[in-house]
């Protein structure tokens, strides 16, 4: 019994360390790249872009009111390394779209050289509010309008499973979808998507935890 429970921990341990490692094939998707946020940790960018990381996106704000305290220093980092960089936001349900937009704006410098700007669309467990559809989706093009003006690009939006399958925002709001989908390539949207991350769990080496890898589809 023993043997076994050890052979059992040693088969799943090592299928923790696959998955950790995964990456789609860069034959299918050259270009790969991170989500970072100050919960990542000190990130040593120059080594995360010998990792295979062609990109990121930095965690900016969070809702009207949170900004993410290492989004300063991880945007001189990526720019000192070379990484293509770019600026999310995590959009909240509970604040007014102009007051976020107004949080986004005053974080995010104007830098021709970033990526477009994303919104990150999820229900998450510290804003309990539902609106209707029809109020989301007026709301959220409120705050695409102000950030785009700002930036000069088209965002992306990266919505959740369980928000686009309450909100149908594919359906609502013509951008470029960037979607979820742990190890399978992800369908719930109903249209193509552009940006997939594809694993919240790769480990390497520039960061102490886990990080989000993200992929373009060409």
């Amino acid at each position: 019994m023993a043997l076994w429970l050890a052979l059992i921990s040693a088969a799943a341990w090592g299928a923790i360390r696959y998955a950790q490692g995964w990456t789609p094939s860069r034959e299918a998707y050259p270009v790969q790249g991170i989500t970072v946020a100050a919960t990542n940790g000190p990130a040593e960018w120059r080594t995360l872009r010998a990792e295979g990381a062609d990109f990121t996106y930095l965690r900016a704000s969070s809702g009207a009111s949170a900004r993410d305290m290492a989004f300063e220093t991880n945007l001189a980092g990526a720019r000192e390394a070379g990484l293509r960089y770019g600026a999310l936001h995590h959009y909240s349900l509970c604040a007014p779209a102009s007051e976020q937009a107004t949080l986004f704006i005053a974080t995010v410098p104007r830098d021709p050289a970033m990526l477009p700007p994303a919104v990150d669309l999820d229900l998450t467990p510290n804003c309990g509010k539902r609106p209707g559809r029809a109020t989301v989706l007026s709301e959220l093009n409120t705050f695409l309008n102000l950030i785009e003006a700002h930036s000069g690009k088209p965002a992306l939006i990266r919505v959740s499973p369980e928000f686009e399958d309450l909100y149908k925002v594919a359906e609502g709001v013509n951008r470029t979808l960037w979607l979820e989908g742990n190890f399978i390539s992800p369908d719930y949207a109903g249209r193509p998507w552009v940006v997939w991350t594809a694993s919240n769990i790769r480990r390497i080496d520039g960061l102490d935890t886990g990080v989000e890898w993200n992929v373009v589809r060409s």
